[in-house]
């Protein structure tokens, strides 16, 4: 099985952490503070950071990121806002944090997820649904059997140019929350 290291300690990390943990995986949990003077230990590496912190982990820990997955799971949107995204138009963060790490794979995942709903595997009396994206089948089936063991449903959402629509759908749900027409706990699911 993968062994995974997080760069975040909030609850999208610490929910991320958990599940991963429950299904058998090996977890090491990073502050971004600590981030300098860590050794990242996994072979997938999951970004549970905000979208405008990629540039700093690049340039601090991107060398040890090479020939590792990365896991991005931002919604790249403006915070002040909540009424745009800051990505190029038809671009992702996903693919921004490609081009920034040529010499890892990249996959998406998370971003249409709260963490209090990772936390209890349930959404609505459904068990939650994350979506992953990415160019890599082996990565991705490898990252999709970790997070299915941990006890949640995971769909293989397509090619990395899905993370765009993921993004979307990601917007949209932080709005409704920001707004308080859905709450925390609440979101999207997929049923089948």
């Amino acid at each position: 099985m993968a062994t995974f290291s997080i760069i975040g300690t909030g609850n999208m990390g610490s929910a991320i952490g958990g599940l991963l943990a429950a299904g058998g995986a090996s977890v090491q949990q990073i502050s971004h503070a600590d981030l300098a003077q860590t050794t990242i230990e996994g072979d997938v590496v999951v970004l549970a950071v905000p979208f405008p912190a990629f540039g700093n982990i690049v340039e601090t820990v991107g060398a040890q990121l090479e020939g590792k997955t990365v896991v991005d799971i931002t919604n790249p949107l403006n915070f002040e806002t909540f009424d745009s995204l800051v990505v190029p138009a038809g671009s992702s963060a996903a693919a921004e944090l490609q081009k920034l790490l040529p010499n890892s794979t990249v996959l998406k995942a998370f971003n249409t997820n709260f963490a209090a709903t990772l936390a209890s595997k349930q959404l609505a009396g459904q068990t939650t649904t994350v979506l992953v994206a990415g160019d890599n089948a082996d990565a991705k089936a490898a990252f999709v059997a970790a997070v299915t063991a941990g006890g949640v449903v995971a769909i293989d959402a397509g090619s990395l140019s899905r993370a765009h629509e993921l993004e979307a759908i990601g917007f949209l749900q932080l709005a409704l929350a920001a707004s308080e027409k859905i709450s925390w706990t609440g979101g999207f699911n997929v049923s089948k």
